[in-house]
């Protein structure tokens, strides 16, 4: 697993570099924050399970993801990612980094998990609700390069809703599955 998690690293980091504007983007994000850092999360816990130790609190990686996530995300930054590629792969390692560690610290302390997953499943889907329904192009450079057959507002409305639906449900299905998993073992005590 920790294998496919790397692949899944790797291939969201090249997606988001091959011009496929916004919604390839958001692709990428999506691809580390929400595919590969579960996966790299589940197979580095099962390879070091020593009850959590180590892996912090789920609330305050949940506030550091948050702090990154929105911070790329502020045009300024946007764009000298977007004119550098060094700070792209930055920006993109920084997202797999804080996705895995927000997924470890949530599987070893599930109570807190729950509410870190909800948490980060609302900011996300804010933060493409933002994006998608903006009226304007945001980002210069994602405007002048937007995905094949759409319009630099009609890729960055797409972009908006990959995040908002893929981070959304993914960091909502896992505090839900989290919170299942809480549900069973105190009805099992």
């Amino acid at each position: 697993m920790l294998t496919v998690g790397i692949v899944l690293a790797v291939a969201s980091t090249l997606l988001g570099l091959v011009g496929l504007g916004m919604t390839g983007h958001m692709a990428a994000h999506m691809g580390a924050v929400a595919v590969a850092a579960p996966v790299l999360a589940l197979s580095t816990s099962r390879l070091r399970d020593h009850g959590g130790q180590g892996a912090g609190s789920p609330l305050t990686w949940a506030t550091i993801e948050f702090v990154v996530v929105w911070a790329w995300h502020a045009p300024a930054l946007r764009e000298l990612a977007d004119t550098h590629v060094a700070l792209a792969l930055v920006e993109q390692a920084m997202f797999l980094g804080v996705g895995v560690g927000l997924w470890r610290a949530a599987l070893a302390h599930p109570a807190g998990g729950v509410a870190a997953l909800l948490l980060t499943s609302m900011h996300m889907t804010l933060l493409g609700a933002l994006i998608g329904l903006a009226s304007r192009p945001l980002y210069v450079m994602m405007a002048m390069h937007p995905a094949p057959g759409l319009d630099a507002v009609a890729d960055q409305q797409l972009g908006g809703v990959v995040m908002l639906t893929v981070g959304g449900a993914v960091y909502c299905l896992g505090g839900l599955a989290l919170l299942g998993t809480l549900l069973r073992e105190r009805a099992a005590a």
